[in-house]
């Protein structure tokens, strides 16, 4: 895990030039580099009301993010500050200050619509900062949470149509974040009824519903379900003025002890609840947003925007996915030619040593294959990465064969000088010379076969020398006068008979040697399938969790609307459990699992040599075993 980038000052993300918004490449960069799982809290709200001191607070300085001291909005688009998460060693916290909504000078309040969206979209944590109390004017100001469903699409539609719609809020709970709501300069009294009540408490009651069905009722109505119902996790924080009015402009210089100590003590506990609830930035399904990944997310969505399209959640997620798997693949492999390069020498005594390195680099590399891949739901990527290991399988082989086969022969070209010395020099050309001959041959055979580390080859090495001296042989055969011509034809047929048995040994090592590779194979097939289905037993759970807390929130809001008297949206609620329930059930099944795994049963039984009909049975034996 790569340690996290520090950023001495924020930079611009996403720029907003004339009302069009674009990635910054600079900042983008910054992102491709964290590793790491990020913790993603954005701020939004109208400008003018102090978000950019909060979040130089979140990132543990006075001075970053600006401030402004006049009545122009200074943010502009949104900016990034990347830094160190306060005890998370392995997360970086991102905090994304966007553009003052309602800034009157940029008369589009459909650009602050795109901010509101976009931050919505990327965080894990969204703050929402408004000036005074939660009132008709707060929530009219907060018109833009009404347009979610007309900006952004939780799923892909055949026709590729715009948005969706409060029915669907479920969908959405997959996507967006926590939700708090900080009040700046608040100055009333938490009380309701004449008793105290929380900040939480004061926000419930602020979103509750009014009945009736006419315009004025469904316009008071309308930003309050989208809160309640699209951001089940809410909080809500008040903050006395931090100073007076005359110092508010050099806010940024005051020391903590300068400013009203009952704002720095509401400012702790809204930093404090941040950095201990924040969680990580995760897509549907549970799988954990790094930094690389959320600049894909930035550009795509960004992308769509300034294309005129709508935002589709699950496209972008399949999108990212397609382009993950790809460099999880590329990843596995590299890790796997490094693993290979740093244990493997070649050649080595025999191919099971081969398959055996090869084995365990390959089970560490499909760990990093199955750690940055998701989504892969049709196998497509564990596939390819499968039949690329086993072509550089087959290519180490080769190598090794290559290896093997020089060695030998250097090796038989140093052994037999002596022996061809005396064939040049004509020692053999005499009566029972080819005995000699022989028994020479003999002896530099019986030396070659002492040496160690000649590898897979030794034998073919040793059959092609051997057959290049049998030209020679027959020669100094038929020259030898002390045999007689029986003699030699008895001698040429123990030659064959040799030859033809070292061509037997060597094809029973060829057949031993493909038995073994198809062993392997089918040990390979099995770990895929194993790990594949130990990772989606994971995100089974995961899935099961997130449907979890979905219905529980549906539940408790579900319960919130009878006890307020509104039928017909507590009826909506519990469809929607409902359906949550179905798809719980049907995800817990084993057939579930089963189906998930079609794609690698098809690979097995149709496509990897060696494993037809074999494949459902490995299956089967897994499912058995876990």
């Amino acid at each position: 895990m790569s340690s996290p980038v520090r950023m001495p000052k924020p930079t611009c993300l996403i720029q907003n030039h004339r009302g069009r918004l674009s990635t910054c490449p600079e900042a983008l960069g910054v992102l491709q580099r964290i590793r790491q799982p990020v913790v993603v809290v954005s701020i939004v709200g109208l400008y003018r009301t102090g978000k950019s001191y909060l979040m130089n607070r979140l990132a543990g300085k006075r001075t970053g993010f600006s401030l402004g001291s006049t009545v122009q909005a200074n943010t502009k688009g949104i900016w990034m500050w990347c830094v160190p998460y306060p005890d998370r060693k392995d997360q970086t916290l991102v905090l994304l200050d966007t553009e003052g909504l309602g800034d009157a000078e940029k008369g589009d309040t459909q650009n602050d619509t795109w901010i509101f969206a976009l931050a919505v979209l990327l965080s894990s944590t969204l703050v929402y900062n408004s000036m005074g109390t939660i009132d008709q004017n707060a929530m009219d100001q907060l018109h833009y949470v009404t347009e979610l469903t007309e900006r952004i699409k939780a799923k892909a539609s055949p026709g590729g149509g715009a948005g969706g719609s409060l029915e669907d809020s479920s969908e959405y709970l997959r996507f967006f974040p926590s939700f708090a709501w900080t009040l700046r300069d608040f100055t009333l009294q938490l009380e309701l009824n004449g008793k105290p009540i929380t900040e939480d408490e004061y926000l419930e009651n602020a979103l509750k519903l009014k009945k009736g069905d006419t315009p004025d009722v469904r316009l008071f109505n309308l930003p309050r379900k989208c809160i309640r119902f699209f951001f089940p996790t809410r909080k809500c924080f008040i903050f006395d003025r931090p100073t007076s009015r005359k110092n508010l402009h050099r806010l940024e210089q005051m020391e903590e002890s300068e400013l009203e100590p009952d704002f720095v003590e509401q400012a702790n506990q809204f930093y404090n609840y941040i950095f201990w609830t924040s969680k990580e930035k995760t897509l549907p399904g549970g799988h954990v947003v790094t930094g690389h990944l959320l600049a894909k997310l930035v550009e795509t969505y960004v992308e769509t925007i300034s294309s005129g399209k709508v935002p589709c959640m699950e496209s972008a997620v399949l999108a990212l996915a397609e382009m993950e798997n790809a460099a999880a693949v590329e990843e596995a492999v590299a890790c796997y030619g490094k693993l290979m390069g740093q244990r493997l020498s070649l050649p080595t005594e025999s191919v099971p040593e081969l398959l055996g390195i090869h084995a365990k680099c390959e089970k560490e590399a499909l760990q990093v294959f199955m750690a940055r891949a998701f989504k892969d739901d049709e196998q497509r990527f564990q596939i390819k990465f499968m039949k690329t290991l086993d072509d550089r399988k087959e290519e180490y082989c080769r190598r090794n064969e290559q290896e093997s086969i020089k060695r030998c022969q250097a090796l038989l070209a140093t052994l037999c000088v002596e022996l061809e010395e005396k064939v040049h020099s004509g020692v053999y050309s005499r009566p029972n010379g080819h005995q000699q001959f022989v028994d020479d041959l003999k002896a530099v055979e019986e030396r070659y076969r002492r040496e160690p580390k000649k590898g897979v080859m030794a034998e073919e090495a040793l059959k092609q020398f051997l057959e290049g001296k049998e030209a020679v042989g027959r020669a100094i055969l038929q020259s030898d006068t002390a045999l007689t011509e029986k003699e030699k034809q008895m001698e040429e047929a123990r030659a064959q008979v040799e030859a033809a048995q070292r061509e037997q040994e060597i094809q029973r090592q060829r057949q031993t040697e493909l038995e073994q590779k198809m062993q392997d194979r089918e040990r390979s097939y099995e770990e895929n399938v194993q790990q594949l289905m130990a990772k989606m037993e994971q995100d089974r759970e995961q899935l099961l969790e997130e449907q979890k807390k979905m219905m529980d929130s549906r539940l408790a809001e579900q319960e919130a609307l009878l006890n307020e008297g509104f039928q017909k949206e507590a009826r909506q609620m519990r469809e929607e459990v409902q359906r949550l329930r179905e798809e719980s059930d049907r995800v817990k099944k084993p057939s579930f699992l089963e189906r998930a795994l079609g794609g690698l049963v098809t690979f097995g039984t149709l496509i990897l040599p060696g494993i037809a009909g074999k494949a459902v049975g490995v299956v089967t034996n897994l499912f058995r075993r876990l």
